[in-house]
């Protein structure tokens, strides 16, 4: 470091006539300045003054040297750690505004559209006179299979003429009066008649009153029929789909179109039903017509099911006209 510093100031006029006390100068102090130079910077040392430099006054000067760094070095980190963590509040800050602000929009898209489906979907008033008799046709189901298993088939006859003549007037009094009429009314009729005729074959089955492949596939053809229904409730349903709306009747989504084979079975059904629960009480067990009308109760019931799969005007999704 000293030859360096020698070196340069031999460039300035008239500094040759000074070399002898230039050297020996850097003689006496090249152990202090070599030990400090590298720590302090200490290569500006002028050798024009003559000044004795001693190893005492370069130790103190390296040391304020050092620690005058060492602070500059802790008030800079210090000043840089604040700026960080002013920069991080601040982008805490603005995090949780957006999150709120999100979180807001969000429910406000959420009730808004809410409200856009209520607008989509037509409500209606499923608490009519048609919708009571199904429904308690339903209930009454169960109970006519209870009686026929139990024996007590004259009961389980006028039963079955309360359930006919229920389902009668549930579709008369819709016809002629509309405002008891319902969508809802379109699937809680079939539904009805699906649950009463499945309880009917369940227990005659049992009883021997049926045979037990027209009691399997009359059956089968009803509990696909009542699947298709749920699965159409589902598909017809806007979002959000949950269990509260799909479970309200007063949610009309669909109405179902019955086929004319449909129709047709289940007259058929319910003859064939009929006619066999009433076999023990007038003893026609055997008769060769009964058994054709089990081969005739059948045939429509394949046929029925296929027109539901093969016609797409089954049924139809409903949407409120705005």
């Amino acid at each position: 470091m000293l030859p360096t510093t020698i070196f340069r100031q031999m460039h300035r006029p008239g500094m040759w006539k000074h070399l002898p006390d230039l050297l020996r100068t850097s003689r006496e102090g090249t152990t202090c300045l070599n030990r400090y130079a590298a720590a302090t910077g200490f290569i500006k040392t002028s050798f024009l003054d003559h000044q004795r430099w001693d190893v005492v006054s370069l130790r103190l000067y390296a040391d304020s040297k050092k620690h005058s760094f060492h602070l500059k070095t802790i008030k800079s980190r210090d000043l840089i750690q604040n700026a960080i963590e002013k920069k991080r509040d601040i982008f805490i800050e603005r995090k949780n505004v957006l999150v709120k602000d999100i979180r807001e929009t969000k429910s406000k898209v959420q009730e808004r559209v809410r409200e856009k489906m209520e607008e989509v979907i037509e409500r209606e008033n499923i608490m009519t006179i048609p919708n009571f008799l199904t429904v308690g046709r339903a209930f009454l189901a169960p109970y006519i299979g209870y009686v026929i298993i139990d024996g007590d088939f004259n009961l389980a006859i006028g039963l079955l003429v309360v359930a006919g003549i229920t389902d009668l007037l549930d579709g008369q009094i819709a016809r002629y009066w509309p405002n008891q009429a319902s969508k809802a009314g379109s699937f809680l009729d079939p539904m009805a008649d699906k649950l009463l005729i499945g309880s009917l074959v369940i227990s005659m089955g049992y009883c021997d009153l049926l045979p037990l492949w027209l009691a399997g596939t009359i059956l089968f053809r009803d509990v696909f029929l009542l699947g298709a229904g749920f699965v159409i409730r589902y598909v017809s349903l806007p979002p959000p789909k949950t269990l509260s709306r799909y479970f309200d009747a007063t949610h009309v989504t669909a109405q179902l179109e019955p086929t004319f084979i449909s129709k047709v079975n289940t007259f058929v059904q319910l003859t064939a039903i009929g006619l066999s629960l009433g076999a023990p009480v007038w003893n026609y067990l055997d008769h060769s017509m009964l058994h054709g009308l089990w081969y005739l109760t059948g045939a429509t019931t394949v046929a029925a099911a296929l027109s539901y799969v093969l016609n797409k005007n089954t049924y139809k999704i409903l949407r409120k006209n705005t």
